[in-house]
């Protein structure tokens, strides 16, 4: 089969990454009911961390992959394992459709820290911007304020934040580092990290939860690929606003596994953060992803 000219490729490969990760999602999800959040994070990278092995190994080696910049990969490790503790405990107690709604804030906030950690600068227009994502937030976390004092939201607006910080960090190691060393020591460092925290309250595993754990390896480690290809192969602000496609499986799983739909809160609170999104996409000049939660 003919590969798709220009951008329509990496449409392709953001389509299937986006859908890989809420498959992925969805089977931590279905982990939380059963294990704690920490331990569904570590698991995250546990399964996954075999595959990138060998892709990285495959494809660039190990010949200099202690030369990194220490400091900084450790602390995306840190963020890294905050976030996926975070995420992973929020979609316990939130609809996929609800959390992804929420952290959808995400490019809002990377777009406003690189003010202060890229020295980038940002315009009114998009201080307005963001400002009228944040107001979507508020609109699916509920007008209220009953749905703002919620764990479960408040988690998954905290996975977002440390998503962003992740974010300008990886922006920062892309000026020295390989893409392919980036990967392969963050696995590393949050396997280690969230399966030390976890080792404490670990709940063994059962053997009739192997099957969402290949799931889990393999989702994760086709949709950073399927993520990387898209960024690398196309421009970034053709490709990235397709990555809220989420919101689309996430309302389809959501009815499909726990036969819930989203209400008009996070339905008008989606459309308000993923409009002030797309204007941000598309006044970016760069868009470097991250490792998805």
């Amino acid at each position: 089969m003919k590969r798709p000219a220009g951008n329509l490729y990496s449409i392709y490969a953001m389509v299937l990454a986006v859908f890989m990760f809420a498959m992925m999602d969805t089977v931590m999800k279905l982990l939380t009911a059963r294990y704690p959040a920490i331990q569904v994070a570590a698991l995250r990278s546990l399964t996954s961390l075999p595959l990138v092995a060998v892709y990285v190994g495959l494809k660039v080696g190990y010949g200099d992959i202690f030369r990194i910049r220490w400091p900084l990969h450790l602390l995306r490790a840190v963020l890294g394992i905050a976030m996926l503790t975070f995420f992973a405990f929020g979609i316990r107690k939130l609809s996929l459709a609800e959390a992804y709604s929420i952290f959808f804030i995400a490019p809002a906030i990377i777009t406003a820290l690189s003010v202060w950690f890229l020295k980038e600068k940002v315009g009114i227009a998009r201080w307005i911007a963001i400002a009228v994502g944040l107001l979507g937030v508020l609109v699916v976390l509920r007008p209220t304020g009953a749905g703002f004092l919620t764990i479960g939201g408040l988690a998954i607006l905290g996975a977002a934040a440390m998503y962003a910080v992740s974010a300008i960090t990886v922006r920062l190691l892309a000026r020295t580092d390989r893409n392919e060393h980036m990967v392969f020591w963050l696995m590393v460092m949050v396997a280690i990290g969230a399966s030390a925290l976890a080792a404490p309250g670990w709940v063994a595993m059962r053997m009739a939860d192997a099957p969402l754990l290949a799931g889990l390896a393999l989702t994760g480690f086709v949709g950073q690929l399927a993520i990387t290809e898209a960024f690398a192969q196309g421009e970034a602000s053709k490709v990235a606003p397709f990555e809220y496609t989420a919101l689309a499986w996430a309302v389809g799983l959501d009815w499909l596994l726990w036969q819930t739909l989203p209400d008009s809160y996070t339905l008008v609170g989606a459309a308000i953060i993923i409009g002030s999104g797309l204007y941000l996409i598309r006044h970016e000049k760069v868009h470097v992803e991250s490792d998805h939660p």
